[in-house]
């Protein structure tokens, strides 16, 4: 998925009438709190409602000139609404920010040029429009809420780049599970997320021709950069290098973003290969979003939380619940990029399937964000919540002796474990590190998800 830069068109406005250097000054300096923020800035002089109509239409072919992610309407004063109506349903398929700066205090007094006058006259015929905005307002004496800003621009850059994404599916329907199943047509027209199926077939065939040079080139890089607990079998680590040579093909003739592989019904049956090193590779190697058992609406959670935040987005599974905290793991991989440390692998047996290579790394603790989208048909949801994770010991029963210490994390949450779980939507989530809630609202407002 290609990484966008948070590109804004930011107009201030103000009343004809009122003292023009004040409406410039306060226009310019709002201006550049938002180049503070990292975002490059597509601009054109302040407008008033002048009775030609000069500013606006000087304003429209400036804003013209070229593409930007989301129109920042700035008033620092009263301006009539025609005048930005004007602008603003030249670009009305646009994400939009309202924005009414402060007056300031002189003398024990407020002096006001009435910006709020002009944004509450606004609000709701941006709202009766259709608009996709987000409407905020400084206070005198206070910071302007820039964080709001940034989080809402980030969404927006977030729900353009996530229209060109595309998941491999390799395999279909692992376990015969339902919750890992998704709904084509509605995905595309929501989201726009294409899911690319590929038959296992594919990846084998393409793996009987990759060259030696190529696997030897990957087995040494990673005999440098893995911990290994305990030797693994020669073999079956270039097999394994085999297998994900193979998908990586796949992934670059396709241009894919994620990739979800079947894998107890699939890899491990059928090749009696458990691919959790395959899913490392991908991860590590080639940056692609990676989740296991076809899980296709946690690979576009995925994508969604990877666009907003940049961070890799990881998939965790729920284990166990607490009073005031959940356990969760993975039983296979973990993307090194959340690993606290060196990443750390162990040869180890689980039930009937032998011969596997399992990440038992420590995971990085601190704040983070949990997520998941689901959908009932056409209406889609995503369950958001945030938390602290640290670190607790656990195993899962099953696993040869010594059992492996799989990495996890036991998430205390910032709303009741009760509330969180009866609002749980698949065993799968995806984390983030870090509050990236606001953004993951604001993409789900300008989606039309509906967040639980």
């Amino acid at each position: 998925m290609k990484e966008y830069v948070i590109k804004a068109a930011f107009v201030g406005f103000g009343e004809v009438n009122s003292p023009q250097q004040l409406i410039k000054d306060k226009c310019l300096k709002a201006r550049k709190e938002v180049e503070s923020l990292g975002i490059q800035v597509l601009t054109t002089d302040h407008v008033t409602d002048d009775p030609n109509g000069v500013d606006v239409k000087r304003a429209i072919q400036d804003l013209k000139k070229d593409e930007f992610d989301v129109l920042i309407i700035c008033l620092a004063g009263w301006i009539p609404s025609h005048a930005v109506i004007a602008i603003t349903n030249e670009f009305k398929c646009k994400p939009m920010i309202l924005w009414g700066l402060a007056g300031d205090i002189e003398n024990g007094r407020v002096v006001t040029p009435a910006p709020q006058a002009g944004t509450t006259a606004l609000r709701k015929v941006f709202e009766d429009l259709g608009y996709k905005f987000k409407y905020i307002y400084n206070i005198i004496g206070k910071p302007s809420p820039l964080e709001k800003i940034k989080s809402f621009a980030m969404a927006a850059v977030a729900a353009k780049s996530i229209e060109k994404s595309k998941v491999g599916m390799i395999g279909f329907r692992d376990m015969k599970l339902y919750n890992t199943l998704y709904e084509g047509i509605s995905l595309k027209s929501k989201i726009g997320t294409e899911i690319e199926f590929f038959e296992m077939l594919e990846m084998f065939q393409l793996s009987e021709n990759i060259k030696d040079k190529e696997i030897d080139a990957v087995l040494d890089k990673i005999k440098k950069e893995w911990d290994f607990e305990k030797p693994a079998d020669h073999d079956f680590l270039k097999k394994g290098i085999t297998y994900y040579l193979a998908i990586k093909k796949i992934a670059e003739e396709n241009k894919l973003d994620a990739i979800s592989i079947k894998d107890v019904d699939g890899m491990k049956k059928i090749l009696s290969f458990p691919p959790a090193m395959i899913f490392m590779l991908l991860a590590d190697e080639m940056n692609l979003c990676t989740i296991p058992e076809n899980d296709a609406m946690g690979a576009v959670t995925q994508l969604i939380v990877k666009s907003i935040t940049g961070q890799c987005a990881a998939y965790l599974e729920f284990y166990e619940f607490f009073e005031k905290s959940v356990l969760l793991g993975v039983p296979d991989f973990v993307p090194a990029e959340i690993v606290d440390g060196k990443v750390k692998v162990k040869p180890a047996a689980f039930g009937n399937i032998s011969g596997g290579l399992v990440n038992i790394s420590t995971l990085k603790t601190g704040k983070l964000t949990m997520a998941r989208l689901s959908n009932k048909g056409d209406q889609y949801t995503m369950h958001i919540c945030t938390g602290e994770g640290k670190l607790k010991s656990w195993e899962e029963a099953g696993w040869s002796y010594p059992a492996p210490q799989l990495p996890s994390l036991e998430i205390f949450l910032d709303k009741p474990v009760e509330e969180f779980a009866q609002s749980i939507s698949g065993q799968h989530y995806i984390i983030s590190y870090g509050d990236h809630s606001q953004s993951l609202y604001d993409f789900c407002f300008l989606k039309n998800i509906k967040v639980v």
